[in-house]
């Protein structure tokens, strides 16, 4: 799978550009602040309609436009697919598909795949875990579109419940004050709850059922990446600890149902401030939960959690056939039962979508009282976690910087093997890395993605991209684009 061509129109610096690419590697040269990694945000922006750089679209439309179109030739064993990105600001995005609209942008996402490598990607082992949890999101969009619904769809749930329980604190809180009673009745009317406690079990069940939906998907995928992140990061710092991989679920604080999990694998808590991802990632109560780039009804989330396919522009570009579980080839066996909730080394299917949706309904039951007094979904995937380990210690707060910066591109490589086991070479992007590494990272990170079938790097000087990543070169200056070799 490659990009063939490159077209932008007001987005980011950009009035205008247009690009020819060709497989292998390209590299964008130029200064800082000159327009480099804008190109390749577009690239990833068509893949996952999100940015790596920015958690709204607004910022992606250039100055004084109303605007941005981003087009993109995908090309993937000899079928070509033309995308068209509209961004619309405020508004809902539109896409064409080989110049025919669709109707949803979301219906474009997995006709290119990109994987893409950024100094921001420290944050997935330094950050919030909101970070973590839109890297897992991210992945299981890439493989099966369709979960682009299913988060949207669960922060929608999250949000009509989040706003009922702001209401019930609210009441609770003005009748503490003394205020009138039918003010705390209008609190509910505003969030068009009626009876608290009746809509609540009415929520509970949708958060519970779409919830399940989710969680069971991360855990599959966890399982699948661990031996993967394991690998790359031998690979990238072999001096140190064993990387590993848990998720951490907020059904594990809860007592109500056991926890299948490892000794001294207990939840996190799932607190902070943990803000909702640009793709419509589930985020924290409080933060503004953007519902992404569509939704989908809950009787629609019944399938197995297969890859799914995106319309035919390209006959099946998607692949995604495989489950979202399962070891991909060419890699070690997934070691099982190191998840905060394992799946036991096997792809959940709908009994354990269903065995899920039960715990969530207890667990959500027993903290029902303090989201009453505190206005905010306390249990669900949205608060869950991604531990990051080296050896028998958190990566967070333990691990230097080489090594925060070997797990994270660690984790990126995984993506990459995962999606190539799925069918199709992902595009590469390296935004600004290589300066960023050692001498030793730089070489082993070049000699491990130099394989792939298209690799777009921008950076600062010519000196900065490795010898083994030769290929085509673009100038970048001014907002113009030159091709130098």
């Amino acid at each position: 799978m490659h990009v063939a061509h490159l077209s932008l129109t007001d987005f980011r610096s950009y009035g205008s550009v247009d690009l020819a690419l060709e497989p292998g590697v390209t590299a964008f040269v130029g200064p800082n602040g000159h327009g480099k990694t804008n190109l390749v945000e577009a690239v990833g922006y068509v893949a996952t309609q999100s940015s790596h750089r920015v958690a709204s679209d607004a910022p992606l439309v250039r100055h004084g436009a109303a605007r941005a179109i981003v087009r993109a030739m995908v090309v993937r064993e000899e079928r070509r697919a033309l995308i068209e990105l509209e961004i619309n600001p405020g508004r809902a995005n539109r896409a064409r598909l080989n110049r025919s609209p669709v109707s949803r942008a979301r219906d474009a996402l997995g006709l290119l795949r990109s994987v893409l490598f950024a100094p921001e990607d420290l944050a997935l082992v330094k950050g919030d875990p909101a970070e973590r949890r839109r890297f897992l999101d991210d992945l299981l969009v890439a493989r099966a579109p369709r979960f682009a619904g299913v988060r949207a769809d669960y922060d929608r749930v999250l949000k009509q419940r989040g706003a009922l329980l702001r209401a019930a604190a609210a009441s609770k809180a003005g009748r503490r004050r003394g205020a009138r009673r039918q003010e705390a009745e209008a609190a509910f009317a505003a969030a068009g709850a009626g009876d608290v406690l009746s809509t609540l079990d009415v929520w509970d069940a949708h958060l519970a059922r779409v919830g399940a939906e989710l969680l069971a998907a991360r855990l599959d995928l966890v399982e699948a990446l661990r031996p993967l992140a394991a690998k790359a990061y031998a690979a990238l710092a072999p001096s140190s600890g064993a990387a590993d991989l848990i998720y951490r679920s907020t059904l594990s604080t809860t007592g109500g149902s056991s926890t299948d999990r490892p000794p001294g694998s207990e939840s996190t808590g799932g607190g902070g401030a943990e803000g909702g991802s640009a793709a419509g990632g589930t985020g924290h109560e409080g933060t503004a939960e953007r519902a992404g780039p569509g939704g989908v009804t809950a009787d629609a989330m019944g399938g197995d959690v297969t890859g799914g396919t995106t319309g035919g522009a390209m006959g099946g570009v998607t692949g995604g056939d495989r489950p979202v579980g399962g070891s991909p080839a060419g890699v070690g066996g997934a070691a099982p039962g190191a998840a905060g909730l394992s799946t036991g080394g096997r792809r959940p299917g709908t009994a354990d979508r269903e065995s899920l949706a039960v715990r969530l309904r207890e667990a959500l039951l027993e903290v029902r009282a303090a989201e009453l007094e505190r206005g905010v979904n306390l249990v669900g995937p949205h608060r869950d976690d991604l531990e990051l380990r080296l050896g028998q210690l958190p990566a967070r707060g333990y691990a230097s910087h080489g090594e925060s910066w070997s797990f994270a591109l660690a984790l990126r490589l995984a993506a990459y093997d995962l999606l190539r086991a799925d069918g199709g070479d992902p595009v590469l992007i390296l935004d600004d890395v290589f300066a960023e590494l050692d001498a030793f990272r730089r070489r082993r990170l070049a000699e491990i993605v130099a394989p792939a079938e298209q690799v777009l790097i921008t950076a600062a000087v010519p000196e900065d991209v490795p010898a083994e990543l030769s290929g085509a070169r673009f100038d970048v200056a001014d907002g113009s684009v030159t091709r130098v070799r």
